[in-house]
C-alpha cells in the first residue's frame, strides 16, 4: 500500500469537472484507491463520495492506493489533484 499526502490545488477543489477526471483516471487502474480528507475515507472510484468530501481549494487529503499499478495511480492521481486549472 501506497500513501500520500496531497494539497489540492484547483482553484475550484475536487467538485464535478476535477472529481469527474479523478474518477476517470482512477478507474484505469485495477489497485483500490482511497481518498481521506478530515477523517471521512471514502472510495476514488466513485464520484458521489469523492464530492461528499467537499474538498476546497487548499484542502489536505490522503491519498491511498493498493494493488498490482498502485505507484503509478497514486502519481497519476496526485498530478490531478495539484494541477491549477479550473
Amino acid at each position: 500500500m501506497i500513501t500520500l499526502e496531497v494539497i489540492i490545488r484547483n482553484k475550484i477543489g475536487l467538485h464535478a469537472r476535477p472529481a469527474a477526471q479523478f474518477v476517470n483516471v482512477a478507474e484505469g487502474f485495477t489497485c483500490d484507491i482511497w481518498v481521506t480528507k478530515d477523517g471521512m475515507r471514502v472510495n476514488g472510484k466513485s464520484i458521489l463520495s469523492l464530492l461528499t468530501l467537499a474538498a476546497e481549494e487548499g484542502s489536505l487529503v490522503l491519498l491511498e492506493a493498493e494493488g498490482p499499478d498502485e505507484a503509478e495511480a497514486i502519481e497519476a492521481l496526485r498530478k490531478i489533484l495539484q494541477e491549477d486549472g479550473e
